[in-house]
Formats: C-alpha cells, sequence, structure tokens
C-alpha cells in the first residue's frame, strides 16, 4: 500500500531556487509554491497544507506577521521560517511565534533541507495523532511517544514499518512507558483504522471474569436467565485487539487465546459452534515474558504468535532529552483542563525534572506537571512546585545516552550557575547567543534574567 504524499506550501524566495527546491521535494511530497505573503494566505483560506517554508522576505510577508496569522488561524500546521543572515531578532521572534527557524541559506543545501522536513512532518503526525486521540479519551496518551530523542525515533520507525501489515506485535516496557500509546498509534497508522480498538487490561481481573469477558458467553452459559454476551475479542472483529499485562494470564486462558489467534475461529463459552474471527493483536507486557516460557508459567507457542514483530519502549531515564518536551506537554494540557494560563518552567525547575530518574516514567512526570500546576502561583513553575526532591547532585548519564542529551544536560546546569543568565551561559559553554536561543526554544525552556 502505497504512502500518501505530503503537501508542502513554499512562500518567497528566488524563483529559480524555489524551482529546484520543488524538482527535488516533488519526488517525496506534493509541492505548491507561491511568491507573496497575500497568496500564500489566500490559497491558506481555501484548502490545507501539511507543511509551510516561508522566506522571511517574501513580498508582503511583513516579517513575522505571516507567523502571527499562521499561529491564529492554522496553529497546526508547521512552518519553517527561513531568516535572513542578519535579522537575529526576527529570528527570534519566529521561534516565539512557534515557527521552526532556519537560515535563508538552506535554501541552497537541498538535502539538509529534506532532512529537516521529514523531522517537522512527523511531529506534525503525532499531533494529528494527539488531537484524534482527545476526542476518544480524556487520558493525554500520545504526548509519550514524542520522538525526540533516538531511541523513540526507532520505536516511530519500527511502528511506521509494521503498522501497514496485520502481524501481530509484542511491546514490551516498564509500567508507563506509553505502551498502550504506540499500539493505538499503529492501530491509526494501519489498514485497520477504521475498525474497532478494544482494551483488555489482563491483570485487572480474576481469570474467570476474564474469559467470559474476552470470549464471551451464550445465552444460559452463566448463572441461571444469563442473556448472550459478547466478549472482548468478537467486540474487535475487523480491527486491533491490544492485551495489556499480557504476561498475567492464566494458563486457561492462554491455551483458548492460542486456539484463536492460530485458528481465526471463537467459540462463545457454553457455545457449540465456532465462527470466523478477524482481528489484529498487539499485546503489551512489563515482564519477560521469555523467561516465563522458560519456567513453564506463559506457553511458549503462544508467545511465538505474539511475538511476530517485538518493539521494547525504552524508560524515560534513557530518553532524557525528551523529559521536558513532555513536561511542557503535559503542563499545557493540564493548564486547559482548569481553565489557567501556563507560559513554561524556568531553568531550576527545568534542571530537576532532567536529574530525576522518572520510576514511574511518562505516567509519573505527568501527574507531576498536574500537581505542579494545582500549586503553582504564577504561569512559570518553579522548582518548589514540583513534587520532586530539591536539591539533588547531576543527573548520571543513561546507558547509551546520546550526546544531545548529554549537551542539553550541560546547557541546563550551566544556566543554573548563571542565574539564568543567557549571555554568561553562552559564554561559559563556547557557543554564540544565537545558538542558545535556539537550544532553549528547542528544550521549552523559560529564562527571566
Amino acid at each position: 500500500m502505497s504512502k500518501a504524499k505530503s503537501s508542502i506550501l513554499i512562500v518567497g524566495g528566488d524563483q529559480a531556487q524555489g524551482q529546484g527546491l520543488s524538482a527535488t521535494l516533488g519526488k517525496e511530497h506534493v509541492v505548491s509554491t507561491v511568491s507573496t505573503g497575500a497568496e500564500a494566505t489566500h490559497l491558506l483560506a481555501q484548502r490545507g497544507f501539511d507543511l509551510i517554508i516561508a522566506h522571511e522576505r517574501a513580498p508582503g510577508l511583513g516579517g513575522t506577521q505571516f507567523l502571527k496569522w499562521a499561529r491564529e488561524e492554522i496553529p497546526e500546521t508547521p512552518v519553517i521560517f527561513l531568516a535572513a543572515g542578519d535579522s537575529a531578532e526576527v529570528a527570534l521572534e519566529a521561534l516565539e511565534l512557534g515557527a521552526e527557524c532556519r537560515p535563508a541559506a538552506l535554501l541552497k543545501h537541498h538535502e539538509e533541507l529534506r532532512s529537516i522536513i521529514g523531522r517537522a512532518l512527523r511531529c506534525r503526525a503525532l499531533r494529528d495523532l494527539n488531537l484524534l486521540c482527545e476526542a476518544d479519551t480524556d487520558v493525554a496518551f500520545p504526548a509519550e511517544i514524542i520522538a525526540r530523542s533516538k531511541e523513540m525515533q526507532r520505536v516511530l520507525a519500527q511502528a511506521e514499518q509494521v503498522a501497514p501489515q496485520s502481524t501481530s506485535v509484542l511491546l514490551t516496557g516498564e509500567p508507563g512507558t506509553g505502551k498502550e500509546s504506540v499500539a493505538r498509534f499503529i492501530h491509526r497508522r494501519g489498514q485497520r483504522r477504521e475498525g474497532p480498538f478494544v482494551v483488555i487490561h489482563c491483570a485487572a481481573s480474576s481469570e474467570s471474569f476474564l474469559e467470559s469477558e474476552i470470549f464471551g458467553q451464550e445465552k444460559g452459559a452463566g448463572d441461571a436467565g444469563s442473556q448472550c454476551r459478547r466478549g472482548r475479542i468478537e467486540l474487535a472483529h475487523g480491527g486491533t485487539l491490544f492485551l495489556d499485562e499480557a504476561g498475567s494470564l492464566g494458563a486457561g486462558l492462554q491455551d483458548k487465546l492460542l486456539s484463536v489467534i492460530r485458528d481465526r475461529k471463537l467459540e462463545r463459552a457454553g457455545g457449540k459452534r465456532a465462527f470466523h474471527i478477524d482481528v489484529r493483536v498487539i499485546a503489551a507486557t512489563g515482564k519477560d515474558l521469555r523467561k516465563l516460557a522458560q519456567t513453564g508459567a506463559f506457553r511458549e507457542d503462544l508467545l511465538d504468535r505474539l511475538s511476530e514483530f517485538p518493539i521494547r519502549i525504552p524508560p524515560l531515564r534513557e530518553r532524557r532529552e525528551a523529559i521536558l518536551p513532555l513536561a511542557e506537554h503535559f503542563a499545557r494540557q493540564a493548564a486547559r483542563r482548569m481553565g489557567r494560563s501556563f507560559t513554561g518552567i524556568n531553568v531550576d525547575a527545568a534542571s530537576l525534572l532532567y536529574q530525576h530518574d522518572w520510576p514511574g516514567n511518562v505516567r509519573e512526570l505527568a501527574n507531576a506537571m498536574e500537581r505542579a500546576l494545582i500549586v503553582a502561583k504564577t504561569d512559570v513553575i518553579r522548582p518548589e512546585e514540583l513534587p520532586l526532591p530539591i536539591g539533588g547532585g547531576p543527573a548520571a548519564s543513561a546507558p547509551g545516552e546520546s550526546l544531545a542529551g548529554m549537551e542539553k544536560s550541560a546547557i541546563i546546569d550551566a544556566l543554573a550557575r548563571n542565574s539564568g543568565h543567557r549571555r554568561k551561559t553562552a559564554t561559559e559553554l563556547g557557543i554564540s547567543l544565537r545558538t542558545l536561543q535556539y537550544r532553549l526554544k528547542e528544550y521549552g525552556l523559560i529564562v527571566k534574567e
């Protein structure tokens, strides 16, 4: 199944450069070009685009006026703003308006720009997923797959690869890492997206209750006068069945589940006939099912069926790059629910968040940010408002932590040492003030000097 091309609007820039860029991007995307800001707003009023590339000096763009319009009218559409080399103030304002700001010279470097566009479109896909899911549930689940780290980019790439297939997927990881979020992502990106997504919490109930809950029962099969009941597997027909904590299934349920997956047939409890069932199975577990299989506590043949495509979800301590973007995301969501304002996390609070190991993973972080918003006296979260110990040592590098992650830690610590003074911090780190501004925006930090 071919993947739909993303639509990109290019606003302004040299005509020859625009044509060359259109030719390069046209192999992977549907590209439209306009010369002026007025043409852009007119076209955007008629149709939507997945991404906008806007040159600062396009006629009628008005510096950042177009970005202000886009933020109000089409906030869901990411913008790559190409700033002239002599307009640092405009570039900083573009960052504050939510655009990804890059030098205009990038128009000459097509491969680098393609890479930046690819990242922006992946983030757009995640934001779209967020909106879809918030329509279904009050639980904020999609943020835990924000692909700010190499580890989660790997997870997302694997999920994208397997989504179009009907292959069974086994998601492993600690509690709170977002396994159900990844399962929903796979479902929504696959051919069964129009079908149901049915969850079975395997560790939540007794085996006798789970049996009727999963497989259903015929009329009279339970207590006298009991009615026919469709089970979760039957309800998932044509869609996806998500087995949460599959390692908690008892031996009897394992046998019946294996039979359903292997034969594609389901028989309700008390029934005398089996009927065809078509479901895709995604299972999740925090246990080592291979070890359980070696001890006989879990059927090895069932494990083989469930783990046709295994994906490991890393704990939050192994993807520290994601802590601050996630914290800001959860704070924004909590602020919306509470009807209050939130503008950022100050540097000392950010340092504290980064140092914590988050044994409860993303779920713990979401709870911490909600609690911080409840007690915060201003719209900027401070360290004393976080339910975390203050004054701990620097965060230990996680095994395999990326160079980018260590750079972020160094910047946060330097900011704390310099009381948030940006110029002093940049001097200490040996980078330009402009580079530091870019990094602060990327990490979601609010620094008040």
